[in-house]
């Protein structure tokens, strides 16, 4: 279980596998471990690795009193640290938001780009949320509408360890003490929807047919025809999670063509 400093904060990382780095970054309230589908998947080709952000995870806690560090200058953090430089990232939810105004700042640094569950918005919608705390009695954190109702029912055991590898103490103490987004987030999300174009990895955009971000992922398609993308029947927001039979194989033709065409 390693860990690394990121600008002064403690984060904790997984790896497997070897090869050209493929950097996974999950979700809001999810962890590095909810990758797991995907690391049997790719260990075998590439070097697999996974960061808990900021406030997720195993990794530390930022101040209560000051605004949540900026998510982008963390992966940018995490791949110094590790002295990575030309990356491929995948990234769900959040971590598509993340990689998405990371590689705005570097268009041309990562080798490839998957950007699962996430995409761009314009004017007031790209605003990241406002969190009302979470009452002291919930132990592990909801999961809302990122799964399909049969889930529970099809993959009992892994609904439930979901649940359970991300409730940890580090999450459940952010949301109970919520941090107010940094500004810089929220100035680049408010001019993401233009600046995405200047991108010059390739991009896959993968999504679930019932994901609540594919009003989204469509935007960022619309905007970026020359990228690939690819709506899983029946998906959820989760479906790299739930449904990585059909989530993985997207993906894995992506970088198969892409990476085999790039020097």
């Amino acid at each position: 279980m390693p860990w690394v400093d990121v600008n002064g904060i403690d984060i904790r990382y997984i790896e497997e596998g070897q090869g050209t780095p493929l950097v996974f970054l999950h979700g809001n309230s999810s962890c590095s471990v909810a990758w797991e589908r995907q690391f049997e998947a790719f260990s075998a080709h590439f070097r697999c690795i996974a960061y808990d952000s900021v406030n997720h995870g195993f990794s530390a806690n930022s101040p209560r009193d000051a605004e949540e560090p900026d998510r982008a200058d963390e992966l940018e953090g995490f791949l110094a640290a590790l002295g990575i430089e030309q990356p491929v990232l995948a990234g769900n939810s959040m971590g598509g938001n993340t990689i998405l105004r990371w590689a705005a700042r570097h268009p041309g640094t990562a080798r490839a780009l998957v950007i699962s569950g996430a995409g761009v918005r314009s004017g007031t919608e790209s605003a990241p949320p406002q969190r009302a705390p979470m009452d002291v009695e919930t132990l592990y954190v909801p999961v809302g509408a990122s799964f399909t109702p049969a889930f529970k029912d099809r993959d009992p055991v892994g609904h439930e360890r979901y649940f359970r590898i991300r409730s940890t103490a580090t999450r459940l103490e952010a949301l109970r003490h919520p941090r107010q987004p940094a500004r810089r987030t929220v100035e680049e999300r408010a001019t993401l929807i233009d600046r995405v174009t200047a991108i010059t990895a390739p991009m896959q955009i993968v999504t679930g047919e019932l994901d609540s971000a594919l009003d989204a992922a469509r935007t960022l398609y619309e905007v970026r025809p020359d990228a690939r993308m690819h709506v899983i029947p029946g998906g959820p927001h989760n479906a790299y999670f739930e449904m990585p039979e059909q989530w993985n194989p997207v993906v894995q033709a992506f970088l198969d063509e892409v990476l085999t065409a790039s020097p």
